[in-house]
């Protein structure tokens, strides 16, 4: 009886722990992993967003705050999609440059504050599931394949966004709402839908040209003390040691980035690969996540070029651990434990909403009156292949995010938040980061929200000003760092080629780097200028197929301005006249003007790159008309 008794004892013991474990906080605040609740679910929600993914869990959260009955699906057995599946385990911040503040507050802080700088895989899994289950009026489908949305006719002609389809544990059931939100990151709801795309570089000629995929990996037996020992003895003699690399590198407690001249000599056995300078990532148990291996040729839209992607990189990382041993100090004992399940797809689907974000848009600044978020993030397009090295196109100091951006053309009652929004491809080299994408996730859980509440389309919302200015308030008063302002004029913009610059910029063939150092005034190379006319040609035969363009070859030696504009005048027309006849036909047919003859200057002179720019976007607005 005695024995009975303690076995009833412990058995109340094990059920009031195991209560208290089951209701009790975990050291992020949330409730642990794995209790997971929302069976069954209803067919009918107010909300429903596709894509577990940050920007998803963010417009969730916030549509759910808004009293709404709000789904959210995730296809995997986790949410934070590239943070947990991916393994892209920090922040890509975006502090203002002169006050420091951050641009991205809101849901988005929560999240910062949650995680910190770097974060652990595991408790990030743990940090998200929790922030879903927590919140009123959120259902979580999770482990469920979506697929067939259903679109209806309504009487004036549009197409509506109804259902979709979720198959969860072997049964299919159809899910009503009044509104959707697409959070997956290559955009597929909006796709299957109707929306209207681009695919990577197309919006300039190129839809097969997208940056590079890479696949972080994890790896222990790094010295971190050393880097940081390094790191600060670099910074405290003003110096770059020789072993560390690059002028950009540093090490903080968790963070870690450099090695950039290092990497550049690794030779990968698939030659469809290379490695950049990583950025690393320490983990509490003292092992270390690599954003570093940059894998090409995979079109992230097919799943057999993802997979096979996938296995390519994970079949090249012992011999990138291999080198990192001899080659990155601090390394000399690092060993490779394992990598993500998921590739880190930087570009796939860009949207076409009802505006478009532009490079010009972000690099002058603009402001807009539907403004839903803000962002400076640099513009970081990665290499696209192994001939390509990638490049900074420039640094904002403060752009909007517009909220026609997340509305896409030609469904209705259905917005777009992440990477593959209404975004030019340059554009999304800084819009794309995580957190900009969660601040504009959580715009349109307001958004859809303050629709429902006036039983108006989110395209007809989006050009009401009223209620654009109700769902700024509202953003604000969440946290949000939402904020009218005067554009900067930035002193390259008063530069008398600069309109030429914007041109070319616009076409993904300069980069003026995180300092936005163009070069306008720098004596024009031979090599350069080749090189730029020909790139500029391929992009006019993109745009006008039927035009004939020749290749052009320039001399060895200084370019003067006369002959500048005789290899221009032959891009635009290769019967056209050379030497100084060739100056005078660029006026004749407009390309130059009283205003630019005066800035060119002497025809005998040695040109400049500003020259080119001013003329080569001339040349490119004639024949692309």
């Amino acid at each position: 009886m005695q024995m009975i008794n303690r076995v009833r004892r412990f058995l109340w013991i094990f059920i009031i722990i195991t209560l208290i474990c089951a209701c009790s906080r975990s050291e992020l605040g949330q409730t642990p992993y794995l209790f997971v609740p929302n069976d069954p679910l209803a067919d009918v929600y107010d909300v429903i967003i596709v894509g577990g993914e940050p920007e998803g869990l963010a417009a969730a959260l916030a549509s759910a705050r808004s009293g709404k009955k709000t789904l959210l699906v995730e296809e995997s057995d986790t949410l934070g999609g590239l943070f947990t599946r991916g393994r892209l385990n920090f922040f890509d911040m975006n502090y203002t440059l002169d006050t420091n503040i951050l641009l991205t507050q809101g849901i988005f802080s929560e999240f910062y504050e949650g995680l910190g700088d770097a974060f652990d895989i595991d408790k990030a899994k743990q940090y998200f599931i929790g922030k879903a289950i927590n919140q009123d009026n959120l259902d979580l489908a999770m482990s469920a394949a979506w697929s067939d949305p259903i679109i209806e006719i309504d009487p004036q002609g549009r197409s509506v966004i109804t259902g979709i389809s979720l198959t969860r544990y072997g049964e299919t059931s159809v899910h009503k709402a009044k509104r959707f939100i697409d959070a997956t990151v290559d955009a597929d709801l909006a796709a299957l839908a109707g929306v209207p795309y681009t695919v990577g570089a197309e919006d300039y000629g190129f839809p097969d040209t997208k940056m590079a995929v890479t696949l972080v990996f994890n790896i222990t037996g790094v010295r971190w003390w050393e880097l940081r020992i390094r790191n600060n003895i670099s910074r405290f003699l003003g110096l770059i040691n020789s072993n560390w690399g690059d002028p950009n590198a540093g090490a903080l407690k968790r963070l870690a980035w450099g090695y950039g001249k290092e990497a550049k000599a690794y030779i990968p056995t698939d030659p469809a690969m290379s490695l950049r300078g990583p950025n690393l990532a320490r983990q509490e148990n003292g092992q270390i996540l690599l954003n570093a291996l940059l894998i090409y040729d995979v079109d992230p839209l097919d799943p057999e070029s993802y997979k096979e992607g996938l296995n390519r990189g994970a079949k090249e990382l012992p011999q990138v651990v291999e080198f990192i041993n001899a080659n990155f100090a601090g390394f000399s004992n690092a060993v490779l434990v394992d990598w993500a399940e998921r590739l880190y797809v930087r570009e796939s689907r860009h949207i076409i909403g009802e505006y478009r974000l532009s490079i010009t848009d972000v690099l002058e600044n603009r402001d807009f009156s539907d403004r839903i978020a803000h962002g400076n993030y640099p513009v970081d397009i990665q290499p696209s292949s192994v001939n390509d090295r990638g490049m900074v196109v420039g640094q904002p100091q403060i752009y909007s995010i517009p909220f026609r951006c997340i509305v896409p053309l030609e469904v209705e009652n259905l917005l777009v938040v992440g990477r593959s929004a209404s975004y030019d491809s340059l554009a999304h080299g800084s819009a794309r980061v995580v957190p900009i994408g969660v601040a504009v996730g959580e715009a349109a859980g307001v958004a859809v929200s303050i629709s429902i509440d006036h039983d108006l389309y989110i395209r007809d919302m989006s050009y009401d000003e009223q209620l654009i200015g109700e769902l700024q308030e509202e953003l604000k008063h969440r946290g949000a760092y939402l904020k009218a302002y005067d554009p900067p004029v930035l002193p390259i913009m008063e530069h008398w080629a600069y309109p030429g610059l914007r041109v070319i910029r616009s076409l993904g063939m300069v980069s003026g780097g995180y300092n936005n150092y163009y070069e306008l005034d720098e004596p024009l190379n031979f090599m350069r200028g080749q090189n730029n006319l020909n790139e500029l040609a391929k992009r006019i035969m993109k745009k006008a197929p039927d035009k004939q363009i020749p290749t052009i070859y320039f001399k060895e030696g200084a370019v003067e301005t006369g002959y500048l504009a005789e290899k221009i005048a032959y891009l635009i027309d290769q019967s056209a006249p050379k030497g100084q006849e060739a100056w005078e036909y660029l006026v004749q047919i407009g390309i130059i003007d009283e205003v630019l003859s005066e800035k060119l200057g002497d025809p005998t002179a040695i040109t400049t790159v500003g020259a080119l720019y001013a003329l080569g976007a001339r040349a490119f607005d004639m024949l692309t008309k």
